[in-house]
């Protein structure tokens, strides 16, 4: 392998480990931000900002460190697909950590209030949404095109969850008139995570992409 290759080579596997850091500081947020609203744990919501601060930055410097191996080395073909992937997988996996934030100031807010009459299944589909972005990173670090195929299949279970708990809030509001606000943000706590579902399919497509060259949004 010529020196300017290996050394490319090399580079992009920095990015790939600097990366995946970064989504596990996401997958950590959404992981406190759910066993807070779990447990009705005010000090847990509030931990999730602290460690969005932390992911925030580190998104930046993995944006400047794609863009200097653009800049330096002029990858094409596969690893210039590589790179750009990288860049929008990086900001999806910081907006991500946002929505975490949300989940988190819902669950705050739940905490202090009375519970729903009915059950809603959070934990349900907040487990399946961490097990899409865990599943989604993985498929970006092994160029999994399998595994982003089912990472997508799955989103239609998080849809599905989503459709039900907003009809079962909707009754809520309309049978109870005192707890409005718990059903709302409950209905849109239950829409964060299928926004963040969406990413985790969003980052599957750039796994598909890297490997195909194919931009699946607009072959559908």
């Amino acid at each position: 392998m010529p020196a300017q290759a290996h050394h490319l080579a090399r580079e992009l596997e920095g990015l790939k480990r600097n990366l995946l850091h970064v989504g596990k500081l996401a997958l950590e947020e959404l992981g406190k931000a759910l066993e807070a609203y779990r447990t009705r744990d005010v000090a847990l919501a509030r931990e999730v900002s602290v460690t969005d601060k932390v992911l925030d930055a580190k998104e930046v410097r993995v944006e400047e460190e794609c863009l200097r191996i653009i800049a330096l080395h002029q990858p094409v073909a596969q690893d210039l697909r590589y790179v750009a992937s990288a860049l929008k997988i990086n900001q999806l996996v910081e907006n991500t950590g946002d929505t975490a934030v949300r989940i988190a100031n819902r669950a705050e807010f739940l905490a202090s209030r009375p519970p729903l009459p009915i059950e809603v299944d959070v934990a349900g589909t907040g487990a399946r949404v961490v097990e899409m972005f865990d599943r989604a990173l993985q498929a970006f670090v092994q160029l999994d095109e399998l595994g982003a195929h089912e990472v997508m299949d799955m989103d239609n279970e998080v849809d599905n969850a989503y459709r039900n708990a907003t009809s079962k809030m909707i009754a809520v509001m309309e049978q109870h008139s005192d707890q409005v606000e718990v059903a709302l943000n409950t209905m849109h706590l239950m829409r964060h995570l299928e926004r963040a579902a969406d990413r985790a399919t969003d980052i599957a497509e750039q796994v598909l992409y890297i490997l195909t060259g194919d931009i699946i949004r607009h072959s559908e």
